[in-house]
């Protein structure tokens, strides 16, 4: 999932899973192997022991940290265990982890190009886990090895884990390694400042992927939480960001997510979309979200015809079923109410649509300009503000109050669907009376 997001994205990596390179083999559970080594060699040279203790007794201890109001870690009890009693451990089934030795005085201190000189004291580093019971390393001891062997020169990453970097420096000067340089990114929070999870909607890339938004436009959103090109600049593209980017302008503050701001940036994305690259990536949600009765493949034409009045609408490409389904369906559901406009009667609305229907039966040509010259004088004739013509017509040919400019959809939907619909329209009206 990872990687099909990334490449969703745009997001290719010169080396790695699926691509290859210099440093594989580039999947944690391939390199299992060489992080026995590197514990094996920490319990050997005395940076690292072998630790029996139960689960149970794990959480018992830690209930109690709690109930003392004390710091939670493990309490070292395996910690100076000698030969002959992790002998006996193992002699008893029991199989170990293999815990880090933190030095018990001192400080360690490390530099973070975002957060700068950090100096913490040994004294408050528990002896972490570095390989589980199950042969698998933790995050720890794997990020440590990788990145050595891969030859890592920066590592950036979010700010929750830079309580972990002491551990990691630690860890680094035992085994030998020279630490590349760290940058800790700010985190993400929610609108209500809290960690952003699921109950602020969508948390995965393929969620905003399904929803319909734009790679280009998650990028960009995705680049300036947490950093800015200046105080005005929001539209940039994804070389735009890899030339001025910079961990310089990178803030310490937490970033916002903000929806809004993503439905707007995205619908700004839509708009910028070339005709034909609109409907290409709009054609799988249509596919997908129309009614099963809509005759499939979609006419290309006709579609190609929907589209250009979707696209200033759509903020995401989920929204466009929604926006284009009353140019497919066969039927339009809606509440006969809607026919009759502010200031009207049933008996006005109904006149207005039999004339309406009478001045459009006789065009020959059925575009825009032609509609336009029959139907906006047509309202003064009528007595009738060319709102409430217009409102009227666009419930009848749509079945909503809101859609895209009426004489460029009436065009595209055509002449006999747009007669059939006023038709329909006028027999919901003929009976509001019965």
């Amino acid at each position: 999932a990872i990687l099909d997001g990334l490449r969703w994205l745009g997001l290719d990596w010169d080396e790695g899973p699926e691509v290859g390179g210099n440093y594989g083999p580039y999947f944690q559970s391939q390199r299992l192997e060489l992080y026995h080594e590197a514990a094996k060699r920490l319990v050997s040279q005395g940076d690292a022991y072998y630790c029996y203790c139960s689960p149970q007794r794990l959480e018992e201890m830690r209930a109690e940290q709690v109930r003392r109001k004390q710091p939670p870690g493990y309490d070292r009890r395996c910690r100076d265990l000698s030969a002959a009693e992790c002998s006996q451990k193992e002699a008893e089934g029991i199989t170990p982890v293999v815990r880090f030795k933190i030095p018990l005085a001192g400080q360690t201190s490390f530099n973070d190009l975002i957060w700068g000189d950090v100096v913490v004291d040994n004294s408050t580093i528990d002896d972490f886990v570095l390989l589980k019971s199950d042969g698998y390393p933790t995050y720890h001891l794997a990020n440590v090895v990788d990145d050595h062997l891969m030859a890592i020169s920066h590592v950036l990453r979010a700010e929750e884990w830079l309580p972990s970097v002491p551990r990691h420096k630690l860890l680094y000067k035992a085994l030998g390694y020279e630490m590349p340089q760290l940058a800790h990114l700010p985190m993400i929070l929610g609108p209500d400042r809290s960690k952003l999870s699921k109950r602020h909607g969508a948390v995965s890339i393929n969620d905003y992927q399904a929803q319909g938004y734009l790679p280009e436009a998650m990028v960009n959103f995705l680049a300036l939480l947490g950093w800015s090109l200046d105080d005005k600049t929001e539209i940039l593209s994804q070389q735009e960001l890899a030339k001025n980017f910079s961990l310089e302008r990178v803030s310490r503050t937490a970033a916002i997510f903000n929806p809004d701001k993503l439905n707007w940036m995205n619908g700004v994305y839509i708009r910028s979309l070339s005709p034909e690259d609109f409907v290409q990536r709009s054609l799988p949600f249509l596919n997908k979200g129309l009614p099963a009765e809509i005759k499939r493949p979609l006419p290309p034409d006709y579609v190609r015809q929907i589209m250009p009045l979707i696209q200033e609408r759509a903020k995401k490409l989920a929204e466009v079923t929604e926006l284009a389904q009353f140019f497919f369906v066969t039927e339009l559901d809606y509440d006969s109410s809607l026919l009759i406009g502010k200031d009207m009667t049933r008996e006005s609305a109904i006149k207005a649509l039999e004339v309406g229907q009478q001045k459009l039966g006789p065009l020959e040509a059925f575009d825009e300009e032609s509609l336009e010259v029959v139907l906006r004088p047509l309202a003064e004739e009528l007595g009738l503000k060319t709102g409430q013509l217009f409102g009227m017509l666009r419930v009848a040919v749509t079945g909503r109050t809101a859609a895209p400019p009426l004489f460029q959809t009436m065009a595209v939907l055509g002449k006999e669907r747009c007669l059939s619909r006023i038709e329909a329209a006028l027999e919901k009206l003929y009976k509001l009376s019965e």
